[in-house]
């Protein structure tokens, strides 16, 4: 085999050696157009595990860099004054000059023919006359341009300015360093890479950069005004550069990552911000996969498709919990009034990443701090303490998210609603909310929605409050209203989710007349008479809802129903006043909500759910939620349920665990108002780090519930918590600790003969 590799970094380099120690027989030819002494940064941070693959596949390599590398635990935030350390954390790295020299030595002992000062010769040239070509040319591939309709790749930038620099000293841990200047708040990440070095990277906004003046200065100019502005974090010494320029992050996806014989690896590929550490990372760990794959597939195309299908979902979660953590640097503004240790534990696990659990595992002592901080009494988790809203006190902060059942005949809940949200609230959740409630018969999304426009319905409501109120004492529950608006006159979800009856349809309406996707029914724009008559539907729903029992109203203003509609400018077309800029898209929403709270017992708490963005271009971003729920808050409003999409058929969302979070962080510290935080949060470990984070005041969970209807109960067991957060019904009290199991461990041998 004849493998030709495209750019001398450390993935390329690593490839070109595993390939050739794997089979002695290969032609390898490297092609790399700066000298080898000539690299960009300075340091390079290595996972334990991307070590372990190392040592496993190359022993020689994993021992040139065990000798070279330094190693520390410590994590360092420094905050208005205040130095916050947290251990247990494990770092490994070494300069990246000496990462390029280990991986040089090895590849010419193997006998891989690099090639330094040399272009490469074009990617087409190279597919006929080479087996393989691998594209190792970084975040600027010209390999990934040239065949751009093929790979199709996205590329974002983003809101920071920042600069590689280095120390000649040796922090004694990872060093985050907060400044705040007149000009905005800036950051420094540092760490050592040798016993006399660190790399030390400083990065601001770009208002923040333009502010202070960094795009008129000089290297050197910016060089010395950085050593001043974080002077104390360097000990007064000096800062020296590498090519040094302020740049902006790029994040690389791509469609494809292969194309006939030609494959991309490391950057060219995939990038992942720097503040998780993972570039380098992620192209060792690519090399690793690749090398494996064409030893294992029996020719070049079922390997590449073998290393695409293994390294795809491992590069989109960590390009998930990098996207995560940039932004969580991009936002820090919004942090810095947060007590010193919860600062610090909301950046350590800015990536999701790093939880609570996990924490506690490397640093029991600094989460300990950290939660009696937060006023945790001893052994609570933060997800089992108290939230006030208005006269309602919550016992704890999980919430039964509202989910539809499409189970209700004629509007009415039956013994099902009984059972499914009865169930629920003895499983131990603060706060149990209905599915939408329905405020009127042509307001129902499907034939089986439940309603509260009838007394018949508030009656069978008043039959599930009450058993929540006497069989569940302490937890409280919540009713959501609203209409379906475009999204109505649909079959059951199991039958077909937002598919149009075959016969019984019932006309609908919307702000606009867009139907909400091909095939969907066109609804009525709403005139001004309508919107009276829907308007006074909403508050008689609300007046049931109160006699009915219920604790908490919500009004859904998300997902493309009918106040959704009038929020986004994707639904919302009209003219008039309940059209155009997002003040007149708010207005009826805001009607709806005044009128609703006027009916509503004062003392009762009122929440709003909304579609923090529609994932779609053009629609509501995340700068209008945070204006759409200051306003919802200035009429009243007690709480945001921040979730996100399902406005328009042609969203793409961006999943993955706690994706929705971001969301309701931004809300809650922008709009200074409670949150209610919903969308793939699966774990008790993920309520207690967003809770202690300061992110959101309650966590909703939905698909949990479904899945577990104890599920709060069972945090609690697992946990070992036994206090006034969550309660056992005595009935059940007998189940409050974890089953036995079988033993899974069996004897150890007791003597080893030879013979």
């Amino acid at each position: 085999m004849r493998v030709a590799i495209i750019g001398g970094g450390p993935g390329g380099l690593y490839a070109a050696a595993l390939l050739k120690r794997l089979d002695p027989a290969r032609d390898i030819t490297l092609w790399e157009r700066n000298a080898p002494d000539v690299t960009f940064g300075f340091g390079v941070v290595l996972s334990d595990e991307t070590l372990g693959g190392i040592e496993h596949a190359d022993p020689v390599v994993y021992e040139a860099l065990r000798r070279d590398f330094v190693r520390w635990d410590d994590i360092d935030i420094v905050h208005r004054g205040t130095a916050q350390r947290s251990g247990g954390h494990g770092f490994a790295a070494l300069g990246r000059h000496r990462l390029l020299e280990i991986l040089h030595d090895r590849c010419r002992s193997l006998g891989v023919d690099l090639r330094f000062r040399t272009e490469a010769p074009p990617t087409d040239v190279l597919s006929a006359e080479y087996d393989l070509v691998i594209a190792a040319d970084g975040v600027h591939s010209a390999t990934r341009e040239a065949y751009a309709p093929v790979f199709r790749p996205h590329v974002a930038t983003h809101h920071c300015r920042y600069v590689w620099l280095a120390a000649d000293f040796a922090f004694d841990a990872f060093r985050f360093d907060i400044a705040e200047t007149e000009h905005g708040v800036m950051q420094l990440h540092g760490y050592p890479f040798s016993a006399a070095a660190s790399t030390v990277i400083v990065e601001m906004r770009e208002e923040v950069w333009r502010a202070a003046g960094f795009d008129e200065l000089d290297t050197a100019e910016s060089i010395g005004r950085c050593a001043k502005i974080f002077s104390e974090a360097l000990r007064g010494r000096p800062l020296r550069s590498n090519n040094s320029a302020w740049t902006t992050f790029r994040t690389v996806v791509n469609d494809r990552w292969s194309h006939g014989n030609v494959v991309l690896l490391g950057d060219a590929a995939h990038t992942a911000h720097f503040s998780i550490g993972s570039g380098t990372k992620l192209a060792v760990e690519d090399a690793l996969a690749l090398a494996a794959c064409l030893a294992e597939q029996p020719d070049v195309p079922r390997a590449l498709a073998a290393y695409e299908e293994e390294r795809r979902p491992v590069v989109a979660s960590t390009q998930r919990a990098a996207r995560a953590s940039l932004e969580w640097f991009e936002n820090l503004h919004l942090y810095r009034d947060q007590p010193p240790r919860r600062f610090a534990f909301n950046l350590l696990t800015r990536s999701r990443r790093v939880t609570h659990d996990n924490l506690r595992l490397r640093d029991a002592r600094f989460t300990d701090a950290v939660e009696r901080e937060f006023g945790c009494p001893p052994g609570t988790p933060p997800m089992f303490t108290p939230f006030r809203l208005r006269g309602l006190t919550l016992r704890n902060r999980v919430v039964v998210s509202p989910m539809d059942m499409y189970s209700a005949t004629d509007g009415v809940p039956g013994d099902f609603h009984l059972v499914h949200l009865g169930a629920r609230a003895l499983g131990g959740a603060g706060l149990v909310m209905t599915e939408m409630v329905c405020v009127s018969e042509e307001g129902r999304i499907t034939p089986g929605c439940a309603g509260l426009y009838t007394g018949r319905q508030a009656e069978a409501w008043r039959r599930v409050t009450d058993f929540v109120h006497t069989q569940a004492p302490g937890t409280a529950i919540g009713v959501q209203l609203g209409h379906s608006g475009r999204k109505g006159s649909t079959k059951l979800m199991w039958e077909g989710i937002d598919e149009p009856l075959p016969e019984g349809n019932w006309p609908l309406v919307a702000a606009s007349p867009l139907p909400y996707k091909p095939g969907s029914q066109t609804p009525r724009r709403l005139s001004r008479a309508q919107l009276t008559d829907i308007r006074e539907q909403f508050t008689a729903a609300a007046w049931r809802a109160a006699r009915a029992g219920f604790d908490l109203l919500e009004l859904h203003c998300a997902h493309g129903y009918l106040l959704s509609g009038f929020l986004s400018p994707l639904t919302n077309h009209r003219t008039d006043a309940y059209g155009g800029s997002p003040e007149k898209r708010l207005r009826f929403p805001l009607e709806v909500f005044d009128a609703v709270r006027a009916v509503w017992p004062a003392e009762r708490p009122m929440t709003v759910r909304i579609s923090a963005t529609d994932w779609a271009e053009g629609g509501t971003s995340a700068e209008d939620a945070v204006g759409i729920a200051r306003a919802f808050a200035a009429h009243g409003a007690d709480a945001i349920d921040v979730s996100t999409g399902q406005v328009v058929a042609e969203e793409r969302p961006e999943y993955g665990r706690s994706y929705q979070t971001p969301f309701a962080d931004r809300i809650r510290h922008e709009a200074r108002v409670p949150v209610i935080a919903v969308g793939a949060i699966s774990s008790w470990d993920d309520v207690n780090s967003l809770i202690l984070a300061g992110r959101t005041d309650l966590c909703a969970l939905a698909r949990p519930h479904l899945y577990d209807p104890h599920w709060t109960l069972h945090a609690a067991a697992e946990q070992g918590y036994d206090g006034p957060g969550v309660v056992w019904p005595a009935p059940y009290r007998a189940g409050s600790r974890r089953p036995q199991t079988g033993r899974t461990d069996a004897p150890k041998p007791r003597l080893t003969l030879d013979g």
